[in-house]
């Protein structure tokens, strides 16, 4: 099946989460996307998890790395030669009206500062991801730290802050970073300039949080937000235990939720008499959520009394929205099943099985292929002579010089 974007030719030179999200959410939107590594791979190239648990040696193929390139092209350069330098400006700026577009995470080289690059191609579209605006480095886990997020997360005992494990952050900048690119190219054909976008893992985190009202409600307050643990803040949302030790996540966000979770477990009577001796309206959000221990203590013996599967046949049936607490080997057994049609088995050039993922976008009701594994360096020689028109034997001096790699000798 076609895709949306075909035609549109792309250069990622970015590392870690953010940069290669946009690329690769761009690429299984159809573009061409070629990824420019150092020769011998960058600081993400190895990154866990990767195939061997953990024990493959310093060789071991990173599903990181995998999944997050698959569907580009990988080019393999050595940038700190002036040889190196000039083929990726040359494939940045190369001309063509679906061309010159740019994703990178670089800091502190003059000759990929955006002024240098658009001086050889003006209406270049240039998406630069940084830590904070002022180009000093950050990763998710630390600005996350700091716009107050693992202070509010954990048990309601707990003093230490809490970090999660789910980059979000990243992955939020990397789809702005697919954003972004969309934008400016449609800016592109209706004005004929280019671009440069900045985009800051902090500023997004900070716009996050602040779109949340979370910021404004502590610059009301005064103080931090308490934690408390498994439950939704601000309405009814927390797990329960049944029977066979297994657990379920409960939310009843709206009344008619909270009015399906009331009678299929048959507390409806209860709760009505608990608004009358507390002068409370259950239909509320903020009721629920001011109630929220009482609310769960009433309902935590009807879970208790039945097994994951009647409590999931029952809830079912009522229309409670509500979900199982699964490990991921679990996932794993389901998508094994057929149960997860996003997902989708990849083979990593070393032999290595891995689950990666389609689009999560349904184009007209297809994900879409994944795109295949990447190799470090395995496009080199294609790409530059499609693109930059090099033949073969200027790509042989290239190689033999060490400026380039291809997938056999990206080790030299």
């Amino acid at each position: 099946m076609s895709r949306p974007l075909e035609g549109l030719h792309v250069v990622e030179c970015a590392s870690f989460v953010a940069g290669p999200t946009g690329g690769m959410t761009l690429a299984q939107l159809g573009a061409d996307v070629v990824r420019v590594d150092p020769v011998g791979g960058g600081s993400d190239y190895r990154r866990w998890p990767v195939a061997g648990n953990g024990t493959g040696g310093a060789e071991a193929e990173s599903y990181y790395w995998a999944s997050l390139n698959k569907g580009k092209r990988s080019v393999a350069i050595d940038l700190r030669t002036p040889a190196g330098r000039e083929l990726l400006t040359a494939l940045v700026t190369a001309p063509g009206p679906d061309r010159g577009v740019l994703v990178d995470n670089v800091v502190g080289r003059r000759w990929m500062a955006n002024d240098v690059l658009a001086a050889r191609r003006p209406d270049l579209i240039h998406v630069r991801v940084q830590g904070y605006p002022d180009g000093r480095p950050a990763v998710d886990y630390t600005v996350n730290a700091e716009v107050g997020i693992p202070q509010i997360t954990g048990p309601e005992e707990g003093g230490a802050p809490v970090n999660h494990v789910l980059p979000a952050w990243d992955f939020t900048t990397g789809l702005s970073v697919s954003t972004a690119v969309l934008a400016a190219l449609y800016e592109r054909a209706r004005t004929g300039r280019g671009a440069y976008v900045e985009l800051a893992l902090s500023d997004v985190a900070l716009a996050g949080v602040a779109n949340l009202g979370w910021l404004s409600e502590a610059a009301e307050r005064g103080r931090e937000r308490p934690r408390h643990g498994n439950h939704v803040y601000g309405s009814f949302g927390v797990d329960f235990a049944c029977s066979d030790g297994q657990r379920v996540m409960v939310v009843a966000l709206t009344e008619g939720q909270w009015d399906a979770l009331r009678k299929v477990t048959g507390t409806a009577g209860v709760f009505d008499a608990l608004e009358t001796a507390l002068s409370a309206d259950l239909t509320q959000e903020a009721e629920r959520y001011r109630l929220r221990e009482t609310i769960a203590a009433i309902l935590r013996p009807w879970f208790a009394a039945r097994n994951l599967a009647q409590v999931s046949e029952e809830l079912d049936a009522a229309r409670v929205l509500w979900g199982r607490y699964r490990g991921m080997t679990e996932v794993v057994a389901a998508h094994r099943e057929g149960a997860h049609p996003v997902l989708v088995d990849m083979t990593l050039p070393g032999g290595e099985a891995a689950i990666t993922a389609r689009s999560p976008m349904r184009w007209n009701g297809d994900h879409g292929g994944p795109g295949e594994a990447p190799e470090l360096g395995r496009d080199t020689g294609q790409v530059l002579a499609e693109l930059l028109g090099l033949d073969a034997a200027e790509i042989g001096k290239l190689m033999d010089a060490g400026t380039v790699a291809d997938a056999g000798r990206h080790s030299a």
